[in-house]
């Protein structure tokens, strides 16, 4: 089977959307506007607020690289990874431009550690977690966009 054949399936069903507009769920409270990732239903996440509607909303697309570090090692389960098959990968927090959501995420295959800084500008994008023979699990990456702070 090749991958052209295989059906995507989301890593994290319900987290993102795919397709050339992808976008990140999450909720915002009707009450205050808080908003949090993943999204939530059944009170808002700010202490301060005694809301109950939370409404699904998508986040921005862009953000800035917060923090950031590299996977050297293969993480333990629920990670996913065929075996003998890991490849280290970059992770940044980002900072989501509208919300000041803080969202973990890995960086786009080929970016590392030494390609990035604090306050660099990141877009949305879908990528491939890993593939198995019937489908590609479609997990959501970060991209610099060549911005900074």
């Amino acid at each position: 089977m090749t991958t052209k054949d295989r059906a995507p399936a989301l890593g994290a069903d319900g987290w993102f959307t795919t397709g050339d507009d992808p976008h990140l769920i999450g909720s915002r409270c009707d009450a205050c506007g808080t908003y949090a990732f993943p999204k939530r239903s059944g009170w808002c996440p700010s202490p301060a607020c005694r809301g109950t509607e939370l409404i699904d909303t998508p986040l921005s697309r862009r953000g800035r690289i917060w923090s950031y570090t590299d996977a050297q090692y293969q993480p333990p389960a629920p990670f996913v990874c065929p075996p003998d098959a890991f490849e280290p990968f970059a992770i940044a927090a980002v900072e989501l431009e509208a919300e000041g959501l803080v969202v973990l995420g890995q960086l786009v295959p080929g970016v590392g550690v030494n390609d990035v800084k604090v306050g660099d500008e990141v877009e949305l994008a879908i990528g491939v977690l890993f593939a198995d023979d019937t489908r590609e699990h479609l997990v959501w990456q970060w991209r610099p966009t060549g911005g900074t702070r």
